[in-house]
Parts: structure tokens; sequence; C-alpha cells
């Protein structure tokens, strides 16, 4: 497809239960000027309550003398023995964000499906560019294994996984432990990953525009992770992981993301290379959906992916469990 012309309609292929939020949706402009503005929209605490969780701050160590890393702990108040963990990452395109955006998500998972969820406050782009994101992601996988005890945490049943960025860093800090010390991994949870950074270079991508991520901000995210150049330079597959050489060896992956994604083209590629490599892989894809589509809760869109990443969850975390029709 060569360049689409300027205000082409995609309307008629948005699923009708998500086009109020879409005609909603403000989009964002991103420069370095504008950044703290938009940071401090994202950073607001969406904190609920939850009579069964308790929610900790805790304190990983660094790699390399990196400062510490800060991680927050959801866990039911009363737990029956050792329980599966969620190490989750959070989104915001490598420049926005913090455990607090999906509080929500956290205390819930943490309440019905009875698991231990451990959210990274990751360094953000530009003030620290790749490798200081996946190496803190990295930091903390290792003291979840190492305080797996104290946290309450089965190390045999650990799960990575985020959201956007987040799911672009669980899929390279799934790279970066295979390749290093390889701490048991059961499954990736990718949710509509930011996984190459050549995605929106060409300026021809039929959705470009369609709600709150588009290629222009993808170019932004990625100039401020990789620095100014980067489509032209040789780039990490641990910044980049679709740009890795070999998936073998990797653990188990569920990708979801919506048909209308900017990140729909890499995403099913990375579930091909997934799987050509021998990785159990788990991809589905959501017609009708953009990105962030599962934020719209009450549509049905979104209600079917819920069930979908939760259903893959459940069965690393209890196996055996028949899933509900």
């Amino acid at each position: 497809m060569g360049k689409l012309e300027a205000g082409m309609s995609y309307r008629h292929l948005v699923d009708p239960e998500l086009l109020p939020t879409l005609d909603a949706s403000p989009g964002f402009s991103f420069s370095d000027e504008g950044l703290p503005k938009v940071r401090e929209q994202f950073m607001l605490r969406d904190l609920v309550d939850h009579p069964e969780v308790e929610v900790s701050e805790h304190f990983a160590p660094g790699l390399f003398g990196a400062p510490l890393v800060r991680v927050v702990r959801y866990a039911c108040k009363l737990p029956s023995g050792p329980l599966p963990a969620l190490l989750h990452i959070h989104g915001g395109g490598y420049i926005l964000g913090q455990p607090e955006m999906t509080d929500a998500q956290s205390k819930s998972l943490a309440a019905e499906i009875g698991c231990v969820v451990l959210s990274v406050d990751y360094r953000l782009a530009p003030e620290t560019p790749f490798p200081g994101a996946v190496e803190d992601c990295y930091a903390a996988l290792k003291w979840l294994h190492a305080e797996a005890k104290a946290l309450g945490v089965d190390a045999s049943r650990v799960v990575v996984g985020g959201e956007s960025a987040g799911g672009g860093l669980a899929a390279a800090l799934a790279l970066y432990n295979r390749d290093n010390d390889a701490l048991p991994i059961a499954l990736q949870y990718l949710t509509y990953p930011m996984l190459d950074h050549r995605t929106g270079a060409a300026g021809d991508h039929f959705y470009d525009g369609v709600a709150t991520w588009t290629a222009k901000s993808n170019r932004f995210g990625w100039a401020a992770l990789l620095g100014d150049g980067f489509e032209n330079s040789e780039v990490s597959p641990y910044a980049s992981p679709s740009r890795a050489a070999s998936f073998a060896g990797l653990p188990a992956a569920f990708i979801g993301v919506g048909a209308l994604d900017l990140f729909a083209d890499e995403n099913l590629e990375y579930a091909r290379c997934l799987i050509r490599d021998g990785v159990a892989t788990e991809l589905h894809v959501y017609p009708g959906a953009f990105h962030g589509f599962n934020n719209v809760a009450d549509a049905d869109v979104a209600k079917r992916f819920q069930r979908d990443w939760r259903a893959a969850l459940e069965r690393v975390f209890q196996p055996g469990k028949e899933n509900p029709a």
C-alpha cells in the first residue's frame, strides 16, 4: 500500500461500542517541551480500595550500579501458601507511566486469580535511554526469584507481561533473561506489545492515526529510548525484540492485539517468528479494536480480551483447573 491520502476514513471498521471513545479521544502530540505536561496526565494515581488486597512498596537492587528499582507488590491479605506471581510492566511508550496506572487491574488479579502482582517502576526515556528500562525489569526479576519466599511467591509459576511498551519490555526481558541467567519464566503475556522500532517509519500505515498511539507518537517514543537517527542504526533485540536472530528457548507467549492497532502487523509477525522457532504461542486479534481498546471495559470486545488473557494466566497459575466456557 502506498502513502495514504490524508483524511482517509476507517470509522466503518471500528467496533460500534468503541466509537464513542474514539471520538472523545483527544490524542497526544509529543514533543520534548510538552512531555512533562503529558506525563502529569498519565501519572495521576488511579487508586481504588480493595479490602482483600495488601499493597506494599519494595526496592530491588539495580544492575551494574544503577539506582534501586521500585516495585509495588499487590497480594491477598490472607494468602494460602506460596502464590504464583505476575511481574507486571506498565505501558506508556517508554516515556510515560508508573505502576499506579494499573492499580485497579493489579488488585483485581491478586484477589480474583489468587496471585502476587509485582509491578515495576522502571526508569523512563529520554532521561534514561536504552538499556536502562530492560535492565530495571531484569533486576526486578532477579530480585523476585531471590526473595521469593519472603514475597510469598512460588518461583516455579512466574509470568512476565505488560501492555504496549510494557509488553515490549516483557518480550525484551524474556530474551535478556534467556541469554543470561535463564531464570524460570512460565509465560510472557504481551498485550498489543511495542516490539519493532521500524513500525510507522514509512508513514504509510492504514491505521496511522487511530486513537491514542500514532506512527508519529511511535517514532517519538523510539527516538527517546534509542536516540535520534535510530532508524539507520543497528538496534539491540533487548530494545526492539523483533530484531532477535532466534526466538528458540523463550517461554510460552500470549499475544493479544486489536486489528486496527498500529502494532497489529508487528505483533502478527512476532507470533509467526515464535511459532517458527518452537515457542508455544497463543495469538488473538480482535476485530474493530484499536490501541488501548481494553480500557473500554463495557465493550464486548474488551470483555472477550479480558476472558482470554485471564484464562491464559489461570492455566499457568492454576494448572488443571477447568476454565468456564
